[in-house]
């Protein structure tokens, strides 16, 4: 007799213990994962057998299409359009049976069905279908190629972009019957500009016009862009407007809801979430909405018989994606408009140097107010200066010149007053106060900042610092150079005890505030709206944005002061805007007589006579030292090709998040820039893109990264 059966019968407890331990062996156990089948000896179909797929390999050297075999059973769900999942990177190999095997399972897209491949080797059969939803169409796949040449990028790439994932639950659902045309809207506020009924009347009847579209400050634009999307409806085509954050994307879907009732548009934002923005997007596609509203992705909607596509607020960094190949909202919008015959808008309160170009070359024409329109809806524009700052007692005491004071005391008596910091937290950036030696970390020589009143840490390696001394002087004492939106808040609460004051910013933005006195401290883009608009307006630092070392620092800084003001209340009903900012700048003359087009325009001007971008076309391309030369020297560039540098690429502070142009950490990298003359852009693009192929097929080795069109170029 063993042992075994000399054991005692176990306690109660002790089988269910038995069974727990049994179940956790099982659990962390390799179970073998199941594979889909290679269709050895399956019948093909019996027409079309061939499938052209587009495998998701976002790498150049692979930007074909590969040919795959149809077996029968799956002849019926493989039509073009549709996710497939194939077999990748077998070779030539492993072949049985007529069908070759192998290689690692990737996702796809099926792009069309052919009688015979002529590829002369055995083909791979498809592994499976992964949904007979078509989600690619023939104008999206054509406009995805036209977006990955323009920025010479891959075609799969691109369809990450434009193609939203797949949510099954979304999918199993159908989409609603598509509504009727409304009918033509009237003219409404269009009515203040010029051309503005005419406008609308040609997007009624069916026309493409083309409009760079200077609109008056104030709330009406979103009305405005309703209006036009619902002219365009009437004639029974597609609208498609894309706007820079999920803020304004709800303005101008409350305004189109109110315009047009529900179910007549669809709103593709991030905020929605997965499911529902699928849902969304595939009602779109399935064309049961033929009007869309959204964010940078949805400048890929495919919205059925597109009629007019627009962009708000071109000059907004949102619209430029931080993933390859880094395409542009207005650059794609623009081949929309010109690859489907449809209207463009270009929409904003200011006026970009590409917008004023589009006007220049004749490509669209201006949608601009008169002067008598626009002293009724824009504010009063004051400014304060460094003389005046250096002679007032009340801005060396508390940072706040008599004349904001004076516009702050008065505005808040008939409602919130908008306060733009240029900086967030409380004191971005230190200095010794009696040498005003910068502040620095022991550790590793970053910068130290106040996040707070009481911390003190460094912006770099976010170590906390609690017994900090100038090594220069010896004191212990700090001061601000620069004062962030949280100090001024605090500065403005004591100044104004009895009246509240709210902060927006990154960390919390709010969306509206209510028509009641209040202050209000934003960090710039982050403005809330306030109902029946702000009595004033201040817009400090202005220094801190015009002298950034950066060819559009000017351009970016009327835009941010022109959005604030837009806030505001008209002349007419005591709106005043102060900035403080030296009054001979360019941007803050530009401010003062509400002209974004004229600085557009000189802006223009002088980047024709130095040959900068748009007026050029440019490319960068940034890797290590050896890569980057090695890289030049194999590429075939146009004969007009200019190389100016390279120069070397900084790379990402530590303890901050990398930006896409950034070094990667610890390599030490250069940038060239590539410039050509305009007409040579697509030249340029397709040489980089060559060269970049013929690199990655030998092997690649260190990396290289291309960016047509680099939105900072210094």
């Amino acid at each position: 007799m063993s042992s075994e059966n000399e054991r005692p019968e176990d306690p109660a407890g002790g089988i269910p213990e038995q069974l727990a331990l049994i179940r956790e062996t099982v659990r962390k156990a390799e179970v073998p994962r199941a594979k889909p089948r290679t269709w050895r000896g399956a019948a093909l179909a019996k027409e079309l057998p061939v499938a052209r797929v587009l495998v998701n390999k976002g790498v150049l050297h692979l930007d074909q299409y590969f040919d795959y075999a149809v077996p029968e059973e799956l002849d019926a769900d493989a039509q073009p359009g549709v996710r497939v999942r194939v077999r990748f990177g077998a070779g030539g190999r492993n072949v049985r049976g007529g069908r070759r095997e192998g290689g690692g399972l990737i996702d796809g897209f099926l792009v069309e069905r052919l009688a015979e491949s002529d590829y002369t080797g055995a083909l791979a059969a498809l592994a499976y279908v992964v949904s007979p939803e078509p989600v690619l169409g023939p104008e999206l796949l054509a406009l995805s190629r036209a977006v990955a040449d323009r920025y010479a990028g891959s075609l799969a790439d691109v369809l990450q972009l434009a193609v939203p994932p797949r949510n099954g639950r979304a999918e199993s659902k159908s989409s609603p019957e598509p509504l009727p045309p409304p009918p033509a809207p009237a003219a409404g506020s269009w009515e203040r500009y010029a051309q503005g009924p005419a406008f609308l009347r040609a997007l009624a009847e069916g026309g493409a016009p083309r409009a760079v579209w200077t609109a008056l400050p104030g709330p009406h634009w979103p009305q405005e862009i309703a209006r036009a999307m619902a002219a365009t409806l009437a004639s029974g085509r597609g609208a498609l407007v894309v706007v820079p954050d999920g803020r304004t994307a709800g303005r101008v879907d409350a305004a189109l809801t109110e315009l047009l009732g529900e179910g007549r548009h669809a709103l593709l934002t991030a905020d929605s979430g997965p499911e529902k923005r699928y849902r969304e997007w595939l009602a779109v596609r399935r064309g049961s909405v033929r009007a869309v509203v959204g964010t940078r992705a949805a400048m890929f909607a495919p919205v059925a018989d597109l009629g007019l596509v627009a962009v708000w607020d071109d000059g907004d960094s949102s619209h430029s994606d931080d993933n390859a190949p880094f395409p542009h909202v207005r650059e794609v919008l623009e081949l929309r408009a010109a690859h489907g015959r449809c209207a463009f808008l270009l929409g904003g309160t200011n006026c970009t140097v590409e917008a004023a170009q589009l006007v220049e070359s004749g490509w669209a024409l201006p949608l601009r107010a008169d002067r008598e329109q626009l002293r009724i809806a824009a504010p009063l524009v004051r400014t304060v200066g460094d003389g005046e700052l250096a002679r007032d007692g009340a801005a060396r005491a508390a940072r706040l010149p008599s004349l904001a004071w004076q516009t702050v005391r008065d505005g808040l008596c008939s409602g919130p007053v908008l306060v733009q910091v240029p900086r967030r937290g409380y004191a971005p950036r230190l200095a010794c106060e009696r040498c005003r030696e910068p502040a620095r970390c022991r550790h590793c020589a970053g910068p130290l900042q106040a996040p707070d009143q009481r911390d003190l840490d460094c912006a770099w390696c976010g170590r906390a610092e609690t017994a900090w001394h100038c090594v220069a002087c010896g004191s212990h004492r700090l001061r601000a150079q620069i004062v962030g939106a949280r100090r001024t808040a605090e500065e403005l609460g004591r100044a104004f005890p009895s009246v509240p004051v709210r902060t927006s910013g990154r960390d919390h933005v709010l969306d509206s505030v209510p028509d009641t006195p209040a202050l209000v401290v934003s960090t710039p883009g982050a403005e809330p709206v306030a109902e029946g608009g702000y009595a004033a307006a201040l817009l400090l630092d202005g220094w801190a944005m015009v002298g950034r070392p950066d060819l559009r620092a000017g351009e970016e800084a009327l835009r941010r002061w022109t959005a604030a003001a837009s806030l505001v209340r008209g002349q007419p009903e005591g709106g005043t805007v102060v900035i403080v900012a030296e009054p001979t700048l360019r941007p803050v003359q530009a401010l003062v007589r509400w002209d974004p087009v004229g600085h557009a325009r000189r802006e223009l001007a002088e980047r024709a006579e130095l040959g900068f971008p748009p007026v050029s076309r440019m490319a960068s391309v940034a890797g290590s030292p050896e890569a980057l030369a090695a890289f030049l020297a194999t590429a075939e560039l146009p004969p007009e090709a200019e190389v100016l540098g390279p120069v070397p690429v900084p790379g990402a502070a530590p303890g901050r998040p990398r930006r896409p142009w950034d070094a990667p950490p610890g390599e030490s990298w250069e940038r060239a820039l590539l410039r050509v003359p305009p007409g040579s852009g697509a030249a340029l693009a397709a040489a980089l893109k060559a060269a970049q192929a013929a690199r990655m097929s030998r092997g690649g080795g260190a990396q290289v990264r291309i960016r047509v069109d680099p939105p900072d170029i210094g």
